[in-house]
């Protein structure tokens, strides 16, 4: 079946990460043999080829780089030049893909359209370049809001406000507080060129000031329930019925944090803690009890998001075995259509309403 994966965080693994994204997991695995620099290496789950296999043929694909005043202990930029500077050798290495033929930019319905109909003409997949959708993830780069329109030139076609911390334009996971001024100008332009609002990692505060000042297309690329995982990062019940209200699809993360509850990075097991593909159904399924059908959940992998397999599903080897989650939402009793929907058809449809008037 035909997979869209709503968050997957290629550029940084291929530039920060080193990862010669064009070779089979394996080598890229081989190759960070005795590498300690970063919490996965040798132990990363998606490639372009495992893409291919998995009939992964389009993607959200990000842009990230944080911007942190002298206060902030997080790790990012010093200036939001510095932080424009990194998205934009991020995207030089998207263009090198598409240059050799391993990736192609999907940024308005006649390039939508004509993807799909070459990953679904019936021929094999091993030689078709995957489909990405730029996003980009927390808005710290972007310099001034008229550099939005720069962005959108080059393909920008969705925007995460925040990421984890305090920025500055919306507050994040761990952080309090409404959007600022600059924020609520950056949603204005983002309204204006049509650019989709990434509710994911937006926290409490500028996620309820976020919807309340933009009238665009929302949804949130990869992100869990708080009913289950009682996190700030997941959504409440009731941050889930007003995304549901606004006609928003939501994407299951499969970050064993974000999955079940009581991990503790660096020291929980995925087996030992029942992390499984399941769990993200209980997610969707959760999402689904909220909204009464199947119309609103997708896949939003986040896998390789600064973290491998020692923190994401034991059942899943690498991205490719995203094509076991049809028979697990088929055994919790969904149906054929419903399947479709929560694997593609749901991102499809918003894609095609958010882009119809372009």
């Amino acid at each position: 079946m035909f997979i869209i994966d709503a968050h997957l965080d290629l550029s940084m693994n291929a530039m920060e990460w080193n990862r010669d994204l064009r070779l089979p997991i394996n080598e890229i695995r081989a190759r960070e043999n005795g590498l300690t620099d970063k919490p996965d290496r040798g132990r990363g789950v998606v490639s372009l080829p495992e893409l291919r296999k998995g009939n992964i043929g389009l993607v959200v694909a990000t842009q990230i780089a944080r911007f942190v005043a002298p206060d902030n202990p997080l790790p990012g930029w010093h200036s939001p030049e510095q932080a424009w500077a990194q998205t934009q050798g991020q995207l030089a290495w998207y263009q090198a893909m598409e240059e050799a033929e391993e990736m192609v930019a999907i940024s308005d319905l006649y390039s939508l359209e004509h993807h799909l109909a070459i990953w679904n003409d019936g021929t094999p997949n091993d030689n078709k370049p995957v489909g990405y959708i730029l996003s980009l993830e927390g808005a710290d780069s972007i310099v001034d809001t008229y550099y939005l329109q720069w962005a959108y030139e080059y393909g920008l076609r969705a925007i995460g406000p925040a990421h984890y911390g305090p920025g500055r334009y919306a507050q994040g996971t761990d952080a309090t507080g409404i959007m600022t001024p600059q924020g609520h100008a950056l949603l204005k332009e983002m309204e204006r060129l049509n650019i989709i609002l990434d509710a994911t990692h937006l926290c409490d505060d500028s996620f309820w000031d976020a919807l309340d000042h933009f009238n665009g297309h929302v949804w949130a690329s990869h992100n869990n329930c708080r009913a289950l995982v009682d996190h700030n990062r997941q959504f409440s019940d009731d941050q889930i019925k007003e995304l549901i209200a606004r006609g928003a699809v939501i994407g299951g993360a499969l970050d064993a944090w974000m999955m079940v509850p009581g991990w503790e990075r660096g020291v929980s097991d995925p087996k030992a803690m029942e992390c499984s593909l399941e769990v993200m159904v209980d997610h969707l399924d959760h999402i689904c009890q909220l909204a009464g059908n199947a119309l609103h959940i997708g896949i939003g992998s986040d896998l390789d998001g600064a973290f491998g397999k020692e923190q994401c599903p034991y059942n899943l080897e690498t991205i490719a075995d995203l094509q076991t989650v049809p028979a697990l939402l088929e055994k919790r009793g969904y149906s054929a259509a419903d399947i479709e929907n929560v694997m593609h058809g749901n991102w499809l449809r918003f894609l095609r309403n958010a882009w119809k008037s372009e």
